[in-house]
């Protein structure tokens, strides 16, 4: 249950429970009164009242500020899933090209499919436990076909791998056309 979800039902709980409370003591009052309960006993049960009171109007803040909030985090993960799907769409070409450049490169370094996969996958950020997963194999043999495709690339590890084929994508700072 996602968290806005539960904020939403703690706020309506309350509200249900403090209104609850409000009209059984309310007519708990009225019943009262009419039998000639003491006025003590009256005073207690109408503090009560006012307390319940105090409580629905604390819950229906609530409550509203949750639906406040539950709006805008909606409209701000929408206004993120389209700024993705737009960074995708523009970057297709590139990304395509990069892929197919990545696997010239492995290609050449005369990787297994299974290596050249766990350097996809690591290429991608996925830990050793990670790409075990998605592999459906232990980390134990992700970890030794990382090491065979460093050894065949040779290269020391991961970030000498995402290195090899990010460095040249980062311009540098005067070719780039901001100030260095």
């Amino acid at each position: 249950m996602t968290d806005d979800l539960h904020e939403r039902r703690e706020a309506t709980l309350g509200i249900a429970f403090f209104f609850a409370i409000l009209v059984l003591v309310g007519s708990d009052l009225i019943f009262d009164y009419r039998d000639g309960t003491s006025l003590w006993h009256l005073a207690v049960e109408t503090l009560i009242l006012l307390a319940a009171i105090v409580g629905l109007w604390m819950g229906w803040r609530k409550f509203k500020a949750t639906r406040i909030e539950s709006r805008t985090l909606k409209h701000d993960l929408q206004e993120a899933l389209e700024e993705a799907r737009r960074w995708r769409g523009e970057s297709r070409l590139v990304l395509d090209g990069l892929g197919a450049a990545i696997d010239r490169q492995f290609r050449r370094w005369n990787l297994t499919p299974a290596e050249a996969e766990v350097g996809m996958l690591l290429l991608k950020g996925l830990s050793f436990k990670e790409a075990a997963a998605v592999r459906d194999t232990s980390e134990r043999t992700v970890r030794e076909q990382a090491r065979s495709l460093y050894k065949k690339a040779g290269l020391t590890g991961r970030s000498e791998l995402s290195a090899f084929f990010l460095e040249d994508l980062l311009l540098p700072r005067e070719e780039s056309g901001r100030p260095g």
